[in-house]
């Protein structure tokens, strides 16, 4: 299990570059949400970095402010909220310098931001970065700027990000950008627009430009990469009109992985985020292929209720999502899954909240996301259902579901314990600077003893002894 178990994901990151000598301005750029933002954080670094601008982790010193925001949660979008109002005395010392709000948040309220937050100048949504530039001539020209227009087209598949923060180890490669799923509690595909993949080519090159670049493990990202599908450019949803060469050269998540593989065989390949409608067990397939890609699957369900999943427009069944997880245990024996879940959807019985836990008993995660619902505005459950839960109900569900997970959490963490795993050294671990932290193919992290001669980025045999609710505890095989 993480060490937390409700994560709103990372809050309020900001990260630097090295510095340009030329440059003479200073961006801030600071990203909340989910991993995709961060991805789309070091894409508008890129850019930005050949407009002049150096990052700076010093607000103050800022010409430029930039948040890249989530709408996920209501949560999330109120701490960008808060964050805005903390600049006001600043825009007061300096007039002159530009605060915009990038991504998802900005996308969902468009004009809205610029007339409520009266300190915002620019509000540009996750398809319009590359305008960027044009956008911050009009407000140097005193004009409030804006671009919240989605693209059918846009992949940013020629930028070359660079690598904001980090550990210079594991980095991500975004092969898909938007959704077309529509879940009916879920705001990204109005805020990220159609679904549309990245050529494989671009991310080849990527791929190995990282390996040669020191890197030792990349996560291919996307809000659904198992619906990855390159037929020449265009959304997904296009491909019945493509031509029949076209169908015939097409590029399906699991050949991609293939291609990964092959294209870096000593890199660790991860994924995320998966989809259970569109995981085809070729993936698995591809995972007991290749020994570089990692044994593990974060796998989102929301509810273990068949009414639920219905309201909530899942496009699957608990039982199809079972029988996926029977099916992919079966050719690859060691994965590992995680989920997401939300407790206390418009509607939910206690019955429907029993079946959660009992899919969760069935299926045995690693560990796990998990939220009370919360309604998002412009969603269609927000449109046309009830939020009919009360909270002390959806807050005791929520609790029953963490704690039944961390009982699960510790059983699998459990059973790695007595075996000798391969860990890639990530850092050093934040409770103990003797010892280095990092995660074995499940992405369970583990911890050990430094040993002279180890380095961040080695991949090292470790036998686990012992593991705590969420961590290995183990020991270098000499």
């Amino acid at each position: 299990m993480q060490e937390k178990y409700i994560d709103e994901t990372k809050q309020g990151e900001a990260f630097a570059i090295a510095e340009k000598a030329e440059n003479s301005k200073k961006l801030f750029l600071e990203s909340y949400g989910c991993q995709m933002n961060f991805s789309d954080s070091e894409i508008v670094a890129s850019i930005l970095n050949e407009q002049g601008y150096n990052t700076t982790l010093k607000v103050e010193e800022a010409d430029l402010i930039l948040l890249n925001t989530c709408s996920i949660r209501e949560k999330a979008e109120q701490t960008v909220r808060m964050r805005l109002s903390q600049f006001k005395n600043l825009k007061k010392e300096k007039p002159n310098m530009t605060v915009g709000v990038l991504g998802c948040m900005a996308e969902r309220l468009k004009t809205k931001f610029l007339e409520e937050e009266q300190l915002v100048d620019l509000v540009v949504g996750p398809d319009a970065y590359r305008d960027l530039p044009n956008l911050l001539k009009e407000t140097e020209d005193g004009r409030d700027a804006i671009n919240v227009i989605l693209s059918k087209e846009e992949t940013y598949a020629d930028i070359n990000p660079v690598r904001l923060g980090g550990n210079g180890v594991t980095a991500y490669v975004t092969i898909t950008r938007g959704c077309d799923n529509m879940c009916t509690f879920c705001v990204v595909p109005f805020t990220r627009g159609r679904e549309r993949s990245r050529d494989p080519h671009s991310i080849l090159d990527e791929c190995k430009s990282l390996w040669e670049s020191g890197y030792k493990e990349i996560t291919l990202l996307g809000q659904n990469v198992d619906s990855y599908l390159w037929y020449g450019g265009g959304p997904k949803k296009d491909f019945a009109k493509a031509s029949e060469m076209q169908k015939a050269t097409a590029v399906n998540f699991a050949q991609l992985l293939d291609l990964v593989a092959k294209a870096v065989p000593e890199m660790r390949i991860r994924f995320s985020t998966s989809n259970p409608q569109d995981m085809s067990l070729d993936v698995f397939r591809m995972m007991a292929k290749h020994d570089n890609i990692c044994k593990y699957v974060h796998l989102p369900v929301q509810s273990g209720s068949n009414n639920m999943l219905q309201a909530m427009n899942r496009q699957h069944t608990r039982e199809e999502y079972i029988d996926l997880i029977k099916k992919a245990k079966e050719i690859v024996p060691e994965v590992a899954f995680s989920q997401d879940m939300i407790v206390g959807f418009c509607n939910e019985t206690e019955e429907d909240h029993q079946d959660t836990l009992s899919l969760m008993r069935e299926v045995e995660y690693d560990y796990g996301y998990m939220f009370a619902y919360s309604e998002r505005p412009g969603t269609p459950a927000h449109k046309k259902m009830e939020d009919n839960i009360p909270a002390d109900v959806k807050q005791r569900r929520l609790a029953e579901v963490i704690a039944l997970q961390g009982e699960l959490s510790r059983k699998r963490m459990k059973s790695y314990v007595g075996r000798v795993h391969q860990i890639l050294i990530e850092g050093t671990s934040k409770k103990n600077e003797n010892q280095w932290k990092g995660r074995n193919s499940q992405n369970a992290v583990c911890v050990f003893d430094k040993l002279e001669g180890q380095k961040i980025g080695d991949i090292v045999d470790v036998f686990v002894f012992d593991n705590t609710q969420g961590t290995l505890l183990g020991e270098t095989v000499k």
